[in-house]
């Protein structure tokens, strides 16, 4: 039987796809953590991660490779290179001993894409509700939502570029939607 660990990089690996203005490609393979708590351990863990936890909703922090995204008021997805996933697990546990939170590794849970180019935003748009004008859905900003059936993560993680996670059994769905998207809008 094969491991979870095989299975990371999805259905979409290897695969690239551009039209229009348009470009999707899969991540590298990331460590995923949910983290969740209140007070004190929010702190202790942004000095342990490395990254300050954003305080604000629906706001990112990075620093290096590592990302704070914001998911609620008490819960936080972390990314980190996925040759540091057993590092950042021990320096949270560490920073966080005897201190009430949650972390969950989620690594093998989802699968993401890089989209990018002039015409991301209407592409995704296509099966997405949420307004991804630039001057909304700013550089910085992540939210859970729909992207037709699914539930994703999105993160305007640079200028015309998002980064998308979703759950690794969907990863080929969304993959064949935005491929259509992509060629059915008018451009």
């Amino acid at each position: 039987m094969p491991s979870l660990v095989d299975r990371r990089s999805g259905p979409a690996s290897g695969r690239s796809f551009s039209v229009n203005g348009f470009s999707m490609v899969p991540t590298s393979d990331f460590a995923r953590f949910v983290f969740r708590a209140r007070g004190i351990a929010i702190d202790k863990a942004g000095l342990a991660f490395g990254v300050e936890m954003p305080r604000q909703a629906l706001r990112t922090n990075a620093a290096d490779a590592r990302v704070a995204l914001w998911m609620g008021p008490d819960e936080w997805l972390l990314l980190a290179p996925e040759s540091e996933e057993d590092l950042v697990e021990r320096q949270l546990k560490e920073a966080l001993v005897g201190i009430a939170h949650s972390l969950v590794d989620v690594s093998h849970r989802d699968a993401a894409l890089i989209l990018s180019g002039a015409n991301s935003a209407v592409a995704l748009s296509a099966g997405c509700p949420l307004d991804l004008h630039p001057s909304v859905f700013t550089v910085g900003v992540c939210t859970r939502t729909l992207l037709a059936k699914t539930q994703i993560v999105l993160w305007h993680s640079a200028p015309q570029q998002f980064h998308l996670q979703v759950s690794r059994s969907f990863a080929q769905y969304v993959w064949q939607f935005l491929e259509q998207a992509a060629h059915d809008v008018d451009y």
